[in-house]
């Protein structure tokens, strides 16, 4: 059974720095280089967003326009490890951010971390 565990969240001041990380273990099909690595975000009562994402084994990263410049997404295949590193954070990022594993038609989310910014 995959899992995915999230850590790194918390509470922030406007224009400060958080990095999320998140931990993969149990892959029965394939292994985590299969996988494209995730980070949605999910505000009250809206549906989930895409963050950002990060192919599998080369690596290429791609931004949702409002973290474009702001956020770093990466990855590391040798420790099952994905990174979402966030600067100049604003109001507006306050969400739970959920990593996700995507590869070979499965999907995978983990529990979530809080990420506040205050004002």
């Amino acid at each position: 059974q995959v899992q995915l565990v999230e850590s790194g969240g918390g509470l922030v001041q406007a224009g400060g720095s958080l990095r999320l990380s998140c931990a993969a273990s149990g892959f029965t099909f394939g292994t985590f280089s299969d996988y494209a690595m995730s980070w949605y975000r999910q505000y009250p009562r809206k549906e989930r967003e895409l963050v950002a994402t990060i192919t599998g084994a080369d690596g290429r990263p791609d931004y949702a326009d409002s973290v474009k410049g702001r956020f770093t997404i990466s990855r590391d295949n040798a420790e099952n490890l994905v990174y979402l590193q966030m600067h100049s954070l604003k109001p507006e990022d306050t969400a739970v951010y959920y990593c996700n594993a995507y590869g070979l038609d499965l999907w995978y989310w983990g529990q979530g971390t809080q990420v506040t910014v205050s004002s």
